[in-house]
């Protein structure tokens, strides 16, 4: 079950997939306002951490620049299924790019 924050709250989303350039491997460090918890370092080479870091800066993120500037479109295609997100940040994305949906459905 969802929060009522989760539900209403406005998700940030980019013009278009082609923007979302950040890396698509090594380290990353998310800025304090995408991840306020202890210092961590996200390796993109384990499945794990690109989820859970996926799935932090679609949450999290404040302005499209954080989107193009931590996400990158292939790392994001191929993970989209496994992402864990609010149903309205799942919708809103896939409602704007209804490719991501053909995605997960021809995935499932």
């Amino acid at each position: 079950m969802s929060s009522r924050y989760a539900q209403l709250r406005p998700y940030t989303l980019p013009d278009s997939l082609g923007e979302l350039s950040g890396p698509a491997d090594g380290l990353v460090v998310l800025p304090r306002h995408l991840d306020w918890g202890p210092h961590y370092e996200y390796d993109l080479s384990d499945d794990a951490d690109v989820l859970l870091m996926y799935e932090r800066v679609i949450r999290e993120a404040q302005t499209p620049g954080d989107l193009h500037a931590h996400l990158d479109i292939a790392v994001l295609r191929t993970h989209w299924r496994a992402l864990f997100l609010p149903g309205p940040a799942r919708a809103a994305w896939e409602a704007r790019f209804p490719e991501l949906a053909s995605t997960s459905a021809a995935a499932a």
